[in-house]
């Protein structure tokens, strides 16, 4: 096989301790694709390994992916540019001056830290496994790294054409994701994307400040200020969890209004979901090197602006609550419908002005966010 007859192999690989059947209405299409892009195939093959977050509001935080798999035979990394295994194995079997990178049968793969030499560099590599969500950052939502393998065996696909045999047992090395088989696809071309499995993952338990709700983060929904034509929102995120700082946080709010969302203070923003007229999702991060991060005991915080709309706009019922409220790809936990403030009726309060009443009534209710 020579260079003119490259071919791609995807794998793809899907959230599944979140939700039990790998679903997510807020990110229907969301999952994180591996692709090998075979660059040579001798005695030896030269392939380019990327690891594509295509979620729109998830993200891998620090310490970031750990991809592995199991070869097919015995295949070894002779050298590896962008990346790094984290361990050689068992390499005495090799004959020879030249020391291969990794002999292990299934080696784990982690991306270089920032500040790499560039002599040992690809595009796209050495963020120490970080990788974005593919609304804040398409560019930094990609990883990648190059690889020299050799002692592999040819196989024949099912379509009939011959190549290294596939490896398997993919992971990403992330809790609460879990990979698909080896699925091979013409070049240049990501193909079809393969069922997914239902997976386990196991997430790490926070240490946080003791509250009364015993929780991480807490998002704060205000509704501040009624104008005559307009409403103010002030939102705050508040960190509890005292071992650990969100870096590139994101928070992800579902609410009828935001369709008219006319100005926002202090984060960025990004409908989520447009269809037709539609459009009640959207995303919030930080503005970079102002409140990217959120500190431990820390908070940040934005206001909005909504204009009313006089078709279907109420405060009663719980309408200026959002129905839905994700912290960093986990679901928030929202309060009973039947503990939504109400404005008072009758008596002199009801004399009142509506604005005063939003801005003073018990409206400061918290969503609790809880690690699932």
């Amino acid at each position: 096989m020579n260079v003119d007859q490259l071919i791609l192999f995807v794998f793809v690989c899907c959230l599944s301790s979140r939700f039990a059947d790998a679903y997510d209405p807020v990110d229907p299409n969301g999952n994180i694709i591996i692709n090998w892009d075979f660059q040579s195939i001798e005695n030896v093959y030269t392939v380019m390994v990327s690891v594509h977050n295509h979620q729109l509001y998830r993200h891998i935080e620090q310490p970031g992916w750990r991809l592995s798999w199991r070869w097919a035979g015995n295949e070894i990394i002779w050298g590896m540019t962008g990346a790094e295994a984290t361990e050689q194995g068992n390499c005495h079997r090799i004959r020879g001056a030249t020391r291969p990178h990794c002999c292990e049968k299934q080696p784990v793969i982690v991306d270089l830290p920032p500040g790499t030499p560039y002599n040992n560099q690809v595009s796209s590599c050495c963020r120490g496994g970080v990788l974005s969500s593919l609304t804040q950052n398409n560019r930094t939502s990609t990883a990648a790294f190059q690889m020299v393998v050799g002692g592999f065996r040819r196989a024949t696909y099912h379509d009939g054409d011959r190549g290294p045999a596939l490896p398997s047992r993919f992971g990403v090395g992330v809790p609460g994701y879990s990979c698909s088989n080896a699925t091979k696809v013409n070049a240049t071309s990501e193909g079809e994307k393969p069922e997914l499995p239902a997976g386990d993952g196991e997430a790490v338990a926070p240490v946080f400040r003791c509250t009364d709700h015993m929780c991480p983060v807490r998002v704060h929904w205000h509704v501040k200020i009624s104008y005559r034509e307009y409403w103010r929102v002030k939102v705050t995120i508040t960190n509890y969890n005292q071992v650990k700082n969100y870096s590139d946080w994101n928070l992800v709010v579902q609410h009828p209004n935001l369709r008219s969302l006319t100005q926002l203070f202090s984060f960025n923003y990004q409908p989520l979901i447009e269809y037709g007229t539609l459009n009640d999702t959207g995303m919030f991060w930080g503005i970079q090197y102002y409140n990217e991060m959120m500190l431990q005991d820390g908070n940040v915080q934005t206001e909005m602006i909504l204009k009313k709309d006089k078709s279907d706009f109420t405060f009663s019922g719980g309408w200026a609550f959002p129905r839905r409220v994700y912290f960093d790809g986990h679901e928030c936990v929202m309060p009973p419908p039947d503990q939504y403030p109400l404005l008072p009726n009758g008596g002199p309060d009801s004399r009142v002005s509506a604005a005063q009443l939003i801005a003073s009534s018990c409206l400061l209710l918290p969503f609790i966010f809880l690690i699932m």
